[in-house]
């Protein structure tokens, strides 16, 4: 079996590209951008995510408090530029996460040039990471441009 193309279709099911946002107002922009991977399967499964976990060699295997889930999350930059999007560019996804990846692609490039810490440049990021489907969020687009402004 191709280990590798089983993560990636393991991913166009049950894993997750996302960028949140937190309200920092010691930051230049005032919001601290953290773009993560992850992949949840039931406990059941904790094997298989260890298994994930060695192919790509960092992030971390943590339960959910809500459900019998464990999740496997990368969220560090350097290990999402360095393991996780050459994975996917390799073994690309074939469903609809295949354009939550491009934008988060686009997310992490910004974020290595440095251009999370820029007014300029933060609305732009901002919309690329509202185009991924993340579910539930914590701030809308609005409140994080207007808390930037101050």
């Amino acid at each position: 079996m191709d280990i590798n193309s089983y993560v990636t279709g393991l991913t166009d099911g049950e894993g997750c590209f996302c960028v949140s946002f937190n309200l920092r107002n010691k930051l230049n922009t005032n919001i601290e951008v953290r773009p993560s991977f992850s992949i949840s399967l039931n406990k059941k499964d904790l094997s298989l995510l260890q298994k994930i976990f060695k192919i790509f060699g960092c992030g971390a295997i943590r339960q959910s408090a809500r459900d019998r889930c464990y999740k496997y999350e990368v969220r560090n930059i350097k290990d999402l530029n360095r393991s996780i999007i050459p994975h996917f560019k390799k073994y690309p996804l074939q469903g609809a996460k295949a354009s939550d990846f491009d934008g988060f692609v686009k997310v992490c490039e910004m974020i290595k040039a440095n251009l999370h810490r820029s007014k300029r440049h933060l609305p732009e990021l901002i919309e690329i990471a509202y185009s991924i489907n993340c579910g539930k969020r914590k701030y809308s687009k609005e409140e994080l441009l207007k808390h930037m402004a101050r």
